[in-house]
């Protein structure tokens, strides 16, 4: 272990010049793309004896890197003769990676003078061609003088980092072929001891003692500053980085300064993502995980360090040991990392296949991201902090808004004590600053998830700000909605006023309000609530665009082609598979929805189709399937429906009925056979009301107890249908109670009647547009003095997601369906809604 510190802490003059045997291993050559690797024998001449008496020698690793560099720049020689540029970009690139198998023989990180000195050349033959370029030019090929501006390009990068290297060499040139063949360069250690593969700026080390319990604060305060500061410069290693700091908390002195490199470590495991696109490791993921438990750890341990990201704190505040008894502030954001390691898992669950045994264990890594969120919450409750607070709690709603019941506690079940990720020699070393286990490592999840949704949307509402809440109504609408509540559900949407600005919220927000709306949608339906959920669901269908709408997919059009950088986009704000909502499941219930309205609807107005459409994306499947040459058994789910829209058409319930039954999609709901028995039913109804209307004109008088043999209804069930369609003006007819039968009226409509009928259709819609502006306008007159009354949970309708005390026939007027647009002006539908009236606007999708 000491040998380890030595070796990490070792400054320059303490290394010695690496010598290696022949039977040491050498590491491979990578295969460039295009390439195949050739046998080891493809490199023994030909003319070499086979004999096993004759001896082979072998040479010293770093003799034999040295040779080939020698040949590679030989090599360079030959394309200078010929003005191969092609070829000297090869060479170039060649000698590069051999470079740095050099500097893996080199322990002290010396570059060779023979590499310098090829540069200089490459450099003096690149200026020369370039003075004569346009004379050059005409006799070069295309890819010749493409591969002369490219190296223009890259040799001068590449030369800047040995510029210092470079004019040393030209004031006083050397012969390569002598002993001499190395020049010093003091580059930083990045990996405790290990050989440095790039080239960083000097950066001088730090003597140290061999044994670390002799190491002092200003020692490893020093070589922190040093390793932070060669972050993100280029040739630094992001992985070498991070077990430096590692190593370096396992060697701090006070705890504080544990607590200090503990939140550069990681941030640095942060940096290893290269890019947006992909995503932290499972492996440094968990180790990450376990850095920010036990930095909670210390802070539970230490109350008086306080963790704060406004104000610079001075650097000898980590000076003060844990004795010290004053407040000691060391700069970090629990919440921003907390954030940051949520964004990574789930852009993991994004790329992994979910088709694979990798997708199901990554999801067991789950319970890690509630105990840490859990323990963080705690943590910024007991500091006070009650933003921070409601900005997790959010999170850990945004964990479970879309588990079900049995879900929930299968998760419960499953998690147990979760082990510390394995450690590896850089952090075996014993840590001079000891840490004991003090946050749970297990997280506490409540008998009912309902019960955790409860507690966690509460403290959002208190301390969160608009688009917090906003977000936690949403997670709560959906969660209730999976529940089968949709009371619940559609009056927190009323209460919260959401739909009405939507579509002012950002990208994430609006997809979670289509979701709840979708969920809002098939929970009506369950429930036997037709027309809700045909409003619920209309929307996201309206465009064609539901999977887009829902973040399940990308649209392709052949029309419009999308920018690489709006697909990326796209890409980084899909659902991971266990999130999505099934769209055959989802498709079934808004056609079936639509079926049972607009099939009466037809029949109802067969002489003038275009006087009321309830669906138009009905309207349209339908006219699409009417058109076809040839109708086969159906397949798809608008096979099916369709297929039963022509049954129920005729008033053939059964066979509509054994079309819908007959789908797969069914499987997915819990109480199938309930949904089935309600949806029999229903078809059942519609049926007999679409019989009615079709064939009023040929019948005089029809008997209650055939129509009820007729459509396997009993005779309360058909009386109540068919008075209903008196009332409402449907039908014209009447009952002749004594002989328990329908006499029909066959009356042709005058144009006034017709006029009439409109104009009590078209007058609750002026009726509450003059409400609605009454409204306003009192609303702006009282705005200053019910702003200066708010208070609490009561914010005003303009903020998003809030609670607004207005009177119930005001909420009940809002509206249910928006999502994310682009930019066109909302289009305002008005529909029944039970007793009350919806508002819902058209929706598009954000570029």
């Amino acid at each position: 272990m000491a040998a380890m510190a030595s070796k990490f802490w070792q400054s320059d003059s303490d290394a010695d010049e690496y010598e290696s045997s022949g039977t040491e291993s050498e590491p491979e050559e990578p295969v460039q793309s295009g390439e195949s690797r050739p046998p080891k024998d493809y490199y023994t001449s030909a003319s070499e004896p086979e004999s096993e008496d004759e001896k082979r020698v072998v040479k010293p690793v770093k003799e034999k890197r040295f040779e080939e560099m020698r040949n590679t720049i030989d090599q360079m020689k030959n394309g200078m003769k010929i003005n191969d540029w092609v070829s000297l970009q090869e060479s170039f690139d060649k000698i590069n990676r051999q470079l740095e198998k050099v500097m893996l023989v080199v322990e002290s990180a010396r570059v060779p003078k023979i590499y310098i000195g090829a540069l200089v050349m490459l450099e003096d033959f690149l200026n020369q061609s370039l003075a004569d370029y346009k004379e050059a030019k005409k006799k070069m090929s295309p890819s010749n003088a493409k591969a002369l501006n490219s190296m223009k390009q890259r040799l001068k990068k590449n030369n800047k980092q040995y510029e210092e290297l470079v004019n040393k060499y030209r004031k006083n040139p050397a012969d390569l072929e002598d002993d001499k063949l190395f020049e010093e360069l003091k580059v930083p250690v990045l990996d405790g001891g290990k050989k440095a593969r790039s080239n960083p700026m000097s950066e001088a080390r730090v003597p140290i003692n061999d044994d670390p319990n002799q190491i002092t604060w200003d020692s490893t305060n020093k070589k922190f500053k040093e390793t932070v500061a060669i972050r993100g410069r280029k040739g630094t290693g992001r992985m070498e980085l991070v077990e430096q700091l590692t190593f370096l908390t396992r060697v701090s002195k006070t705890p504080a300064q544990k607590l200090q490199i503990l939140f550069s470590l990681v941030s640095a495991q942060f940096d290893v993502t290269q890019s947006l696109d992909s995503h932290m490791s499972v492996n440094v993921w968990k180790k990450c995980v376990h850095n920010m438990l036990t930095i909670l750890d210390i802070l539970t341990q230490y109350p008086n360090i306080v963790v704060d990201d406004k104000v610079e704190p001075d650097e000898s505040e980590t000076q003060k040991g844990a004795d010290y008894e004053g407040t000691i502030r060391v700069w970090g954001n629990l919440v921003a990392f907390l954030e940051r390691i949520d964004v990574e898992f789930f852009k993991s669950l994004q790329v992994i296949d979910p088709h694979t045994r990798e997708y199901i264990e990554r999801l067991r890594d789950e319970p890690l991201l509630a105990v840490l969120s859990q323990n963080i919450q705690e943590y910024l409750e007991r500091a006070g902090n009650k933003r921070g607070a409601a900005k997790v709690a959010l999170k850990r709603v945004e964990l479970i808004y879309y588990k079900t019941e049995k879900v929930y506690l299968a998760m419960r079940d499953m998690v147990g004590q979760i082990p510390e990720p394995n450690v590896d020699g850089t952090t075996a070393l014993p840590s001079l600053v000891a840490t004991p286990v003090l946050v749970p490592r297990e997280p506490i999840f409540p008998e009912s998830g309902r019960n955790l949704m409860d507690t966690l949307v509460s403290v959002v509402y208190k301390s969160g700000d608009d688009r917090m809440k906003a977000r936690a109504v949403l997670s709560d609408i959906y969660h209730h909605a999976i529940h089968d509540e949709f009371t619940i559900s559609r009056d927190l949407l009323f209460m919260s006023h959401l739909q009405e600005n939507v579509q002012n919220m950002d990208t994430s927000t609006q997809i979670l309000f289509n979701r709840a709306m979708a969920q809002l949608g098939l929970c009506a339906f369950r429930a036997g609530l037709i027309a809700e959920g045909h409003s619920c669901l209309s929307e996201l269908y309206s465009t064609g665009r539901a999977k887009e709408l829902l973040a399940q997919g990308i649209y392709q059009s052949r029309f419009h082609e999308k920018t690489p950088e709006q697909e990326r986009k796209e890409k980084r704000r899909q659902m991971p598979y266990h999130m999505h909502i099934n769209l055959e499941l989802l498709e079934a219930v808004h056609l079936i929805c639509a079926m049972l309205l607009e099939v009466p609807n037809m029949a109802a107005n067969h002489h003038d189709t275009k006087h009321k459409v309830i669906s138009k994306t009905f309207r349209r499947v339908l006219e699409f399937s009417e058109r076809q040459t040839f109708t086969g058994p159906p397949e798809t789910v608008r096979d099916h429906v369709m297929a039963a829209t022509r049954a129920l058409r005729q008033g053939d319930f059964e066979s509509a009925f054994n079309h819908i039954n007959s789908l797969d999609v069914w499987r997915l709901l819990r109480n199938q056979d309930d949904v089935l028995g309600m949806l029999k039913a229903k078809i059942k109804e519609e049926a007999l009301r679409t019989y009615l209307l079709t064939y009023s004109s040929s019948y005089d008088c029809l008997s209650l107890d055939q129509l009820a043999r007729m459509f396997d209804l009993s005779d309360t069930q058909t009386h109540r249908i068919v008075s209903r369609m008196m009332i409402t003006s449907e039908l014209d007819a009447r009952w002749d109670q004594p002989a328990r039968c329908i006499v029909f009226h066959h009356v042709e409509h005058s144009r006034l009647r017709t006029l009439v009928h409109q104009l009590a259709e078209k007058l609750p819609v002026i009726a509450e547009s003059n409400e609605r502006a009454m409204e306003t306008r009192i609303g702006l007159d009282s705005a200053p003095a019910a702003a200066s009354s708010d208070g609490g949970r009561n914010y005003s309708s303009g903020q998003a997601g809030g609670y607004s005390r207005d009177s119930a026939a005001s909420q009940s007027r809002r509206g249910v369906g928006r999502s994310y647009h682009g930019g066109s002006a909302p289009r305002v539908r008005q529909m029944e809604y039970g007793s009350s009236r919806m508002v819902r606007l058209n929706r598009g999708i954000l570029a």
